[in-house]
This record gives C-alpha cells, sequence and structure tokens, in this order.
C-alpha cells in the first residue's frame, strides 16, 4: 500500500542527497520518479536540484499555488512516486494535495525537508507532514560538539549566530550551522538575547 513518508533533519545532513539517491534507487529498477521542489528554493537554480556532496537532477519547481493533485494527473500520472526536496516550504494545502495523490492514487510519496527554521519553530509545511504522514523519520548529523545536531543556527557575516529576521531566508553553509540545542543557546545568551519562547526581539 502506498504511504507518505516525511524525513527530516538539520542543515547538513544530506536529506537532499538521499533524496537524489532514493531517485536513482527507483530509476535503476526501470520506475519513473516526479522529482519536485518548491519554487521558493530557488538557491541552485529554479529547476535544479543539488546536493552539497556534488549530485544533482532537473526537477519541477513548484508555486505556492499550484495543485499537485492537479498537475499530477494532468501531466505526471505515469509516474511511480513522487519524491519532494525542501518540504518545509509547501504550504499545509500542498501537503494534503499529495496525502490525496497517495490515497486515491496509490503512488507513495517522499518527502524530505527540515523540521523547523532558525528559532525552533516548526515550518507550516513540515508540522503539516507531520500530522498526516504514514512514516516519519529522522536524518541526524552532529554538532561541532559530537551531540545530535536539531538546531539551524542562522548565522551573521561575522559567523555570529543571530535570532532576528523573516523566517524564510535562503542560504547554505554561508548561512547556516547544525548545532544542538545546548550550543545553540549558549551561543544566543552569549549575544544577550533573550530566549523566551516566540520572542525575537533583543533586550
Amino acid at each position: 500500500m502506498a504511504k507518505l513518508y516525511f524525513k527530516y533533519g538539520a542543515m547538513g545532513s544530506s536529506k537532499t542527497a538521499q533524496a537524489l539517491i532514493t531517485k536513482f534507487n527507483y530509476e535503476e529498477r526501470g520506475m519513473k520518479v516526479w522529482l519536485i521542489k518548491p519554487a521558493t528554493d530557488t538557491r541552485d537554480g529554479k529547476a535544479l536540484l543539488r546536493s552539497r556532496i556534488g549530485l544533482e537532477s532537473p526537477c519541477d519547481a513548484i508555486a505556492d499555488g499550484d495543485d499537485l493533485y492537479e498537475i499530477f494527473l494532468q501531466k505526471h500520472s505515469d509516474a511511480d512516486v513522487i519524491i519532494a526536496d525542501e518540504s518545509q516550504f509547501f504550504s499545509p494545502v500542498q501537503i494534503d494535495q499529495l496525502r490525496r495523490i497517495v490515497n486515491f492514487q496509490s503512488i507513495p510519496v517522499l518527502c524530505f525537508g527540515l523540521r523547523t527554521d532558525f528559532l525552533t519553530h516548526v515550518f507550516p509545511g513540515s508540522l503539516r507532514l507531520f500530522e498526516v504522514a504514514d512514516s516519519i523519520a529522522e536524518i541526524k548529523t552532529i554538532c561541532a560538539c559530537g551531540a545530535k545536531a536539531m538546531v539551524n543556527a542562522r548565522i551573521d557575516d561575522e559567523g555570529n549566530v543571530i535570532t532576528v529576521g523573516d523566517q524564510l531566508c535562503l542560504g547554505g553553509n554561508d548561512r547556516y550551522i547544525a548545532m544542538c540545542h545546548k550550543c545553540w543557546i549558549e551561543k544566543t545568551e552569549e549575544k544577550n538575547y533573550d530566549r523566551h519562547p516566540g520572542n525575537t526581539q533583543k533586550m
């Protein structure tokens, strides 16, 4: 039976690499993959998915208002599987559309993405996946201290951890560092930020 999968991890946990390896494994067995990402993610170009270790593949960019269920029916109904990267940037409605594909078209959907933003708040798309996915698995990576990383710490041009700004700020190693929660708290307290939940203002 087809399922909706959510594989999440912090920045640098090889989520995109695993998505592309999964794509290769399906295609090696003669199966057709519909590879997608949100159009919001323009770091490597609009229609390209590229991992930090150099793997890459063309993909379809999905705009915020696109109906994934209708696009699937009209253009990709011959696909054997859907693989979605950067799934945190899909809207909750689009996650429901992927869920509908699983339910009524019996096509497995594998979503890869972040759980939380740089303030440890859950992305709306990720929250919906936690609510409706059949299978949820963490792709682990480590903090510089050796502990499991869970925070996508945002840094400024000098490498300082920051806790102010919009939720959406695209970047790679130049803008984010995966940290354990303890190290993140220590780094933010060094800057005298107010760590009260939900408060993004300096003291």
